[in-house]
């Protein structure tokens, strides 16, 4: 335990973060006007950067899985999968989903409907809302679960393949060598951007349950409620965190997917059925012609933040969070071929992404194109609000909003309880066990910096975390590219394996 405490990761990171907090605490204006002029110049310095790396990530799996390579698998060369297609498919649905879809799904689409992605696309018109459909799919496809997948894959091929520990730094041996400063540089990097990425997807729900409050039962949409909801989960998570119950992350998980899926059945039949299919088919065949364009559009010649508050901030919060959902992917995959494993993780988590988004998001179009319901102006003037008055127009408002806000606790609750795991794994060298104190500690943290980046700024502060965090991780990810590649050449192809035994 002492020495867990010691651990100079434990130290650099959760001290990094404390101090965050303090200054936030102190002076959430000053906090937030110093957030928002990194954000500035993270934005309009290296958003390039982010559209490159993640646009050579997809570039890169795709050739990988396609490769001789694609039939190695992660794990032993006669290793089976430890779990079912189709659980490992619901596995990676539950990683995926999470609160930030259920926040983005309405609130996105008509989002760029309100106000189009184009200086030239008049906006909430026919053409608009195919725009905001196809950016929607977009941002929720492929180039996001690139990130996702090269960590996973790198993380699972050392663990299982390799028998090593899964710390960022280790993945870099190759590459950077053993040196003590370097690695315990790495880990604190990477655990400072997985920090802030939790933060921001705790942020968005906590706002998004106060939205739905305020809806529902009149609850004031203040900073003050924010905060209250903050330290109620906060104690949750904990409390779940501390009991070690495995049984209770498993049931709220399979509560997470019952209520998903009764919601999305829900409004896919009570809603506008045929225009969703019909919305969805034409988003997918609109993401996929676009597919090039939309991964390295910037505008240097018209100017304009569009760009820089969705796609930019995006990759960097995928970015960020991908050393949680990486380390959870590659748990889940043992045992399945790098080739399974790649078009698995790119293809199923993106495709049920975008029908969430054709449901609830193609369901507040139609609403607004046909009906008139100004869905898209109350979004605009509060996006928290987005799913809740989408169920206004819909049947049984009241219980489809109790179960959206139930749904936003327990994705929250189980996120962070698997993140204070995964943090406190990441900052013990890689313990499968780690001590409940270390936990609880980052479990604090967590939950403090979202209360500080709400206080700063909300939503701006929340974006500006993420993005920032996430710069120095990117490099991170290419050397994983870089060190995964010198691994995978030293590796038997399974043929050559076989003929070496006989």
């Amino acid at each position: 335990m002492k020495d867990q405490l010691r651990n100079p990761v434990f130290l650099i990171s959760a001290s990094t973060i404390t101090i965050l907090v303090i200054i936030g605490a102190v002076n959430p204006e000053g906090f937030g006007t110093i957030a928002g002029a990194v954000f500035e110049f993270t934005t309009i310095n290296f958003g390039w950067f982010y559209l490159i790396s993640i646009f050579g990530f997809v570039i890169f799996l795709i050739s990988l899985g396609l490769s001789k390579y694609g039939k190695i698998k992660i794990g032993p060369p006669d290793s089976k999968p430890e779990f079912p297609f189709f659980t490992w498919i619901g596995m990676l649905f539950s990683a995926g989903f999470g609160a930030g879809l259920v926040f983005w799904g309405v609130a996105e689409p008509m989002s760029h409907f309100f106000e189009t992605p184009f200086s030239d696309l008049e906006a909430q018109t026919e053409e608009a809302a195919r725009v905001a459909m196809a950016y929607s799919f977009f941002h929720w496809g492929i180039n996001q679960w690139s990130v996702f997948a090269i960590v996973g894959l790198l993380i699972g091929f050392l663990q299982f393949r390799k028998n090593k520990d899964g710390l960022v730094s280790t993945a870099l041996e190759p590459v950077l060598g053993k040196s003590k400063p370097v690695k315990y540089t790495i880990d604190s990097l990477a655990v400072i951007a997985t920090v802030m990425g939790i933060a921001t997807s705790l942020g968005l729900g906590i706002l998004q349950m106060n939205g739905g409050l305020n809806v529902v039962f009149g609850v004031p949409n203040s900073i003050t409620f924010q905060l209250v909801i903050t330290a109620v989960l906060l104690m949750l998570y904990l409390t779940s965190s501390s009991s070690g119950l495995e049984k209770g992350i498993k049931w709220l998980s399979n509560l997470n997917l019952a209520v998903c899926l009764i919601l999305l059945l829900f409004v896919f039949f009570a809603g506008p059925t045929v225009f969703i299919l019909n919305s969805f088919t034409l988003g997918l065949g609109d993401y996929i012609s676009n597919f090039v364009g939309y991964s390295l559009r910037l505008t240097p010649y018209e100017g304009g933040t569009w760009l820089r508050d969705w796609t930019i901030f995006y990759w960097a919060w995928v970015i960020a969070w991908s050393p949680f959902v990486g380390a959870f992917v590659a748990r889940v995959s043992r045992g399945r071929t790098i080739r399974e494993f790649i078009f698995g993780v790119l293809v199923v988590p993106p495709l049920i992404a975008c029908l969430w988004i054709a449901v609830f998001g193609g369901t507040a179009l139609n609403s607004d194109l046909n009906h008139g319901t100004q869905i898209a102006e109350a979004v605009n003037n509060d996006v928290t609000v987005a799913l809740f008055k989408t169920f206004d127009y819909l049947p049984l408002t009241g219980v489809l909003s109790f179960l959206s806000i139930l749904l936003i606790a327990t994705f929250l609750i189980t996120s962070a309880d698997s993140a204070t795991y995964i943090l406190a794994s990441m900052t013990t060298n890689g313990s499968l066990t780690p001590a409940l104190p270390i936990k609880i500690i980052w479990g604090v943290l967590m939950a403090a910096i979202s209360g500080v980046l709400l206080l700063a700024g909300g939503l701006d502060a929340l974006q500006t975390a993420s993005l920032v965090s996430a710069l120095p991780f990117t490099v991170i990810i290419i050397l994983f590219v870089y060190a995964f590649t010198k691994m995978i050449r030293q590796e038997p192809l399974p043929e050559r394996h076989r003929r070496k035994k006989e």
